[in-house]
């Protein structure tokens, strides 16, 4: 039987290993002395207030650009159950971001070409988290995610206005007087 050197092969695999790794880090990292990449510069005004956009929407999505008209008489019919956007804190507004259960605020951003931006305010504009205004004139507000992940799953997001303060409530009917039983 021939005796075995598994143990040295090992330890010397393990430790070219590891120069290769310490090598590694002393010339490929970032250090801390090099510039910061260089921002896209101060944020552009949005096409329109946030203040525009808090109410109450009937919400549907359409994935294929022939189905907007339809979808949109969708999310006329989802007013039954609005979904609301109230101002934020601190002047943004409250709305969901995708996978979220809970709303966030979320910046108005203006962008190049004079596109406008929904998104969360320490991102970038236009980044994988923003939505893109595609449409709003008041009464439909059209937002198209960013990321293709969550666009593919979510679609195309189609607001449309409940009417001008949103879904009419009804007051309480009173509850009709009985008259008292003869005794």
């Amino acid at each position: 039987m021939i005796p075995s050197n598994r143990p040295a092969l090992s330890i010397a695999m393990a430790l070219g290993l590891f120069a290769l790794g310490l090598a590694g880090c002393s010339t490929g990292g970032p250090s801390l002395d090099q510039p910061a990449a260089p921002s896209m510069g101060p944020a552009l005004p949005p096409a329109f207030p946030p203040q525009d956009i808090v109410g109450r929407w009937g919400l549907a999505a359409y994935h294929k650009e022939e189905d907007r008209a339809r979808t949109e008489a969708a999310a006329r019919g989802q007013c039954k159950q609005p979904y609301v956007i109230t101002l934020g804190p601190s002047g943004g507004v409250m709305m969901h971001l995708a996978d979220q259960s809970t709303p966030t605020e979320l910046r108005l951003r203006g962008g190049p070409g004079g596109k406008t931006y929904i998104g969360p305010a320490d991102g970038e504009v236009g980044g994988a988290q923003d939505r893109e205004v595609v449409l709003f004139d008041g009464k439909i507000l059209i937002l198209r995610w960013m990321d293709p992940e969550i666009q593919g799953r979510y679609g195309t997001m189609v607001y449309v206005r409940c009417g001008s303060e949103g879904a009419p409530r009804t007051a309480a009917k009173p509850k009709p007087k009985t008259a008292p039983k003869p005794q």
